[in-house]
């Protein structure tokens, strides 16, 4: 289960340069904290960073309502681990939205607490979410930061997709110039992760715990510069990727397939821009890992800000083009066009028109529409003696017949099917984990050499509803349509492949499959599948669900066993 929190720690760098926390003898006043943490890594992902037991203390009992200092009233506890809490309150002084971490003042860390929330305090950088107030009281150690409403973690960003190759750079030019200041300065943050970096409404990137999440946790390295600079490296990575650079999943991102090591972001995802993809690669190249095109690794965070400022400078995308307006015609009865403006307070006298036609072109007018009477007149009369003289003489013949198509009971030819335009799709997810929801794109982009991919299962090829009751995307057709089939293209082939067809109430739908409307199933031992439905259903969202899955070699994504990909989605109605 995913834990929320917000931290920091004082960990001096490799410099020798004396560190802040001695000169933090006092706490700072104010306070505000950011919004929730919610932290999955586990510490080894980190790199060389490790982990102190926290001791026996628990977590002091608080509840919202209680105040701190008089002045702090908690509102809502978004974290609650290993003896101390962090919470979202608000400083009555202020009148402002602040975040506390609170522990026992007798807890084993609450001395480096304190002293890496002052030292943080005393950096006042304001690319770092700002320590306010680090104060013991009665038995209590709390610390006090920035809380900001309008920032949106990283990890929220990288659900709906990769960051485009300009805001990646921004975010890992920001985040890397700060963690080099921070260093400088003798600190250290240890835990930067997606959680712990934020985007704000302006754009501009911040970090949140830097020298109190790890002391909050008992967390230290050796090498605090070096464990900085790959965790950078390794938010680069998911920035442009979408996925985390090792083997375990962590943040919603999916890790890396195992076995297969390393590999660059270009190799991991088509279009990643070659430059940020060395970058990343040159900041997580530790432990073993070979930095791309022999370029020598960037180890200190002062290392990768050098090789940022190396690289060309990558422009933000051009603005959108909005098309104007539709120029909206007038006439000269509806304006003042030719006439000249009337002096204020004084009345102009309206024209009065002419009767319709009686003027000399409505006079002319009417004479052309009765010739034209009289002689549609006149060859009407003409077809239908021609008509009734050739009737008269097939009278007898009693062997004429009539056909009709077989099709159309009315005689009336059925209306061919044509493509139905996909405007949008998204992965649904009925039970456990999503497959696949970065590829869903590549479903319907007209291509046959991209695809979106199932995970490999070990049971088949009919899926376990106790764990897995099937995988599927809904697709979004822009309004409500006549749907009449589907064609799906399949990458696998063999015993055998199910897909079914459902009416979906939205994008993302929120009941069971069983609650949806069934358009039509088939299933495949072949690579497509033909989806017919009965009758035409007109419906805006179509679900294609997979029930059952074939069996398949390993390849570079997943090993082998029940898994299927989808190359072409193509709807008619």
């Amino acid at each position: 289960m995913a834990e929320r929190s917000t931290a920091a720690v004082d960990v001096a760098d490799s410099s020798g340069e004396q560190s802040l926390t001695a000169q933090a003898d006092q706490s700072t006043a104010d306070g505000v904290a950011q919004n929730r943490e919610r932290d999955t890594e586990s510490d080894e992902a980190q790199g060389s960073a490790r982990t102190e037991g926290s001791g026996t203390v628990s977590s002091p009992e608080l509840h919202s309502g209680h105040k701190l200092a008089r002045r702090y009233r908690l509102e809502e506890c978004v974290t609650r681990l290993d003896g101390f809490s962090s919470w979202r309150a608000v400083d009555e002084k202020l009148r402002r939205a602040v975040g506390v971490h609170i522990l026992p003042a007798d807890h084993a860390r609450a001395r480096s607490v304190l002293a890496a929330a002052r030292s943080s305090a005393l950096l006042g950088d304001p690319r770092f979410v700002q320590v306010l107030d680090a104060v013991e009281e009665n038995d209590l150690v709390y610390v006090v930061h920035e809380w900001l409403p309008d920032a949106t973690e990283l990890t929220t960003l990288l659900a709906t997709g990769p960051l485009e190759p300009y805001d990646a750079y921004q975010m890992v030019s920001q985040v890397a110039a700060a963690m080099a200041a921070a260093h400088r300065e003798g600190l250290a943050h240890l835990r930067l992760n997606p959680n712990a970096v934020l985007r704000t409404s302006t754009g501009q990137w911040r970090i949140r715990g830097l020298a109190v999440n790890a002391a909050l946790r008992g967390v230290s390295s050796d090498t605090p510069q070096r464990t900085d600079t790959e965790a950078v490296g390794a938010l680069l990575y998911a920035a442009l990727t979408q996925r985390w650079p090792y083997e375990n999943d962590a943040y919603g991102l999916s890790g890396l397939p195992k076995d297969l090591g390393l590999i660059p972001p270009d190799q991991v995802r088509a279009g990643v821009h070659r430059g940020l993809s060395e970058l990343a690669m040159r900041a997580l190249a530790n432990d073993g890992a070979t930095a791309s095109r022999h370029e020598s690794p960037c180890t200190t965070p002062e290392e990768l800000v050098k090789a940022i400022g190396e690289m060309p400078r990558i422009r933000p995308p051009e603005p959108a083009f909005t098309a104007p307006p539709e120029y909206q015609r007038t006439t000269y009865q509806q304006g003042t066009y030719g006439r000249p403006a009337a002096h204020p307070g004084v009345t102009q006298p309206v024209p009065t028109p002419p009767p319709p036609l009686q003027s000399r072109t409505g006079k002319a007018l009417k004479w052309a529409v009765s010739a034209l009477l009289i002689a549609a007149l006149g060859l009407g009369s003409w077809q239908l003696a021609d008509a009734l003289m050739e009737r008269d003489g097939k009278a007898g013949d009693q062997n004429q017949t009539q056909t009709t198509d077989g099709d159309d009971k009315d005689g009336r030819q059925t209306r061919p099917s044509k493509p139905l335009a996909i405007q949008g799709a998204q992965e649904y997810v009925a039970k456990g984990d999503a497959q696949a929801p970065e590829d869903v794109g590549k479903t319907y982009d007209a291509d046959s050499s991209t695809y979106w991919r199932t995970k490999s299962f070990y049971d088949g090829p009919e899926m376990k509803p106790s764990f897995k009751p099937g995988v599927g995307i809904v697709y979004d057709l822009g309004s409500a349509k006549q749907v009449s089939s589907a064609s799906i293209g399949l990458r696998f082939s063999g015993d055998h492949t199910t897909v079914t067809l459902y009416a979906a109430d939205s994008l993302s739908p929120v009941g069971p499959v069983d609650s949806m409307r069934k358009l039509g199933s088939a299933t495949t031992n072949g690579d497509s599948a033909s989806v017919q439905v009965g009758k035409p259903v007109k419906t805006q969202y179509v679900l294609v669900w997979f029930t059952a899955l074939p069996y398949a070699p390993g390849d570079q994504y997943s090993g082998s066993g029940y898994k299927q990909a989808v190359t072409d989605v193509e709807f008619k109605g």
